[in-house]
C-alpha cells in the first residue's frame, strides 16, 4: 500500500516504514505528526483519488531528527566581463519515518 501526500508544500509517494527527508517541520524530535493532505491511496486492488484530498485519510509519521542538507554552490559568471560571484546554501531538513497509512 502506498499514498501520495502533501508534506510542507511538496508531494511525496510514501509507504509504511519508509524514511524521508522533508523541509524542516515545526515538531520536536521523537514526536509524531499526522498529515491530512492525502491526495491518492493505492492498496493494490483499489485506487482512491481525492478531489483534491481524500476525506478521512491520514498518514502518521515520526520525526527522527533535524539536520542540514549538503551545500549547494551557486556560481554566476558573465563572459569576458570579469564578473564572478560564488555563493552557497544549506537547506534545513527533517528526517521522518512513515508509521501508518489510514
Amino acid at each position: 500500500m502506498y499514498a501520495i501526500v502533501d508534506i510542507a508544500g511538496q508531494q511525496f509517494k510514501v509507504e509504511k516504514d519508509q524514511k524521508l527527508y522533508v523541509h524542516r517541520l515545526k515538531a520536536e524530535e521523537g514526536s509524531k505528526i499526522e498529515f491530512d493532505n492525502v491526495l491518492l491511496t493505492d492498496d493494490g486492488k483499489k485506487v482512491n483519488v481525492g478531489a483534491p484530498c481524500i476525506k478521512g485519510a491520514k498518514v502518521t509519521a515520526k520525526v527522527i531528527s533535524h539536520l542540514k542538507d549538503d551545500t549547494v554552490i551557486v556560481f554566476k559568471k558573465k563572459r569576458r566581463k570579469g564578473y564572478k560571484k560564488r555563493n552557497g546554501h544549506r537547506q534545513f531538513l527533517s528526517e521522518i519515518v512513515i508509521e501508518s497509512i489510514k
